[in-house]
């Protein structure tokens, strides 16, 4: 474990200040303001505008070359939220210069780049924490401990479903939004593996198989909007040790729920509504029980960390599960396309929002009987899923 007597603020650099960037400048001004960290700088290809004052943070030294940045600043930590298919290369250049990570997710855009990532870690002695924020959520080790007290009973199966509302406007905000591949680079920008990237990562969590290989693995994907990549997909996996796992999700819905997932038990089932860290404990007989649970933050638990005071939550190789399905996202054949009529398609404000009649209650029921969207005989799903076996 990295470690360090120093209690003074740590040096951060942010690199992409632009889009998600903002959210990050947002989340790191109650730090700075704690002393926590310091922003030395930040780091993009566009320049922030000549009157943004980032968030609050005023006016902080702006670089668009990131070893520049790094040999400027000195930072001790260096922020990615970039592209997926610019985090190993731009990782490199951190460590190299001797900075500890915290890397958006997804990890990399294939499992031989996330080897080359865990390698380049480890070789630097530096720590290297992953973004997925859920899996800092307490509600996770709640979840386990019933289920290992056994108030499930027999556990047959965890479902996932997502249901959010994205116009063509999420589209239209960079390069590599809905893109397979951009300029020869994977990109792997799809509904399960950018925006429920956290439901697949957090179920593999709850299954205890977040750095397994699946033993087998089922994959439809589908795009209503005219995009290179899925927006409206399902999964069926099993682990190592035998759950069935699926997650089914769209980008097409007509207004957005909190995504949910669900443990199904011989005794009782629960739901996690992960983006809210709240549980809720289904047993005949007993009225539903919801708890909320806290959430640790990521960032504080990497300096923590890098303090040799913490253990690190969401070091790469916990996303190695996770990058299974990725990858096999990445080699899948591309998805097919959703006919114009079974979709609904409204202009609102310039933009145009697609919706697939009745895709919120299939992706629940998907969760719930742990099927396919093509075994639900959705009128626009095809009979032949990918299968991967490993």
């Amino acid at each position: 474990m990295p470690r360090t007597d120093d209690t003074a603020p740590l040096p951060l650099l942010l690199v992409g200040i632009h889009g998600h960037g903002r959210s990050h400048l947002r989340a790191l001004l109650p730090l700075a303001r704690a002393g926590t960290v310091r922003l030395v700088g930040v780091c993009d290809r566009r320049p922030p505008a000549p009157d943004d004052d980032l968030e609050g943070h005023g006016n902080i030294p702006f670089f668009d070359d990131l070893a520049t940045a790094l040999d400027r600043t000195q930072a001790r930590l260096t922020v990615l939220v970039t592209p997926i298919h610019t985090h190993l290369p731009l990782a490199r250049v951190a460590l190299e210069h001797g900075s500890h990570l915290l890397l958006e997710k997804p990890t990399t855009p294939s499992l031989t780049q996330l080897t080359s990532l865990e390698e380049a870690v480890h070789a630097s002695g530096l720590a290297c924490q992953i973004g997925f924020q859920s899996l800092g959520s307490q509600a996770i080790d709640e979840v386990g401990r019933l289920v290992g007290e056994g108030v499930l009973g027999e556990l047959r199966g965890i479902g996932a479903a997502g249901a959010w509302k994205r116009t063509s406007a999420y589209y239209d905000r960079a390069p590599w939004a809905g893109r397979r591949e951009l300029d020869g680079h994977q990109v792997v920008d799809g509904a399960l593996t950018n925006p429920f990237a956290h439901a697949v990562a957090t179920s593999l969590a709850l299954a205890r198989a977040e750095q397994d290989a699946p033993r087998s693995l089922e994959l439809e994907m589908y795009h209503a909007h005219p995009i290179e990549s899925d927006d409206t997909s399902s999964l069926r996996l099993r682990t190592r040790n035998g759950t069935v796992l699926t997650v089914a999700v769209t980008l097409c819905a007509p207004e957005s729920q909190p995504p949910a997932i669900t443990l199904h038990g011989d005794r009782a089932s629960l739901t996690l509504e992960y983006t809210l860290d709240r549980i809720t404990l289904h047993r005949p007989g007993h009225a539903p029980r919801t708890t909320t649970h806290g959430r640790v933050n990521l960032l504080e638990n990497l300096v923590a960390h890098i303090r040799g005071q913490s253990p690190l939550l969401v070091p790469p190789e916990r996303t190695r599960g996770f990058t299974h399905v990725l990858d096999a996202v990445r080699t899948a054949p591309d998805p097919r396309p959703i006919p114009a009529r079974h979709q609904q398609v409204h202009q609102e404000e310039g933009v145009t929002h697609r919706s697939i009649p009745g895709i919120t209650d299939l992706v629940h029921e998907s969760a719930n009987s742990l099927a396919l969207f093509s075994e639900l005989d959705a009128p626009w799903a095809g009979p032949d899923p990918t299968e991967v076996t490993t």
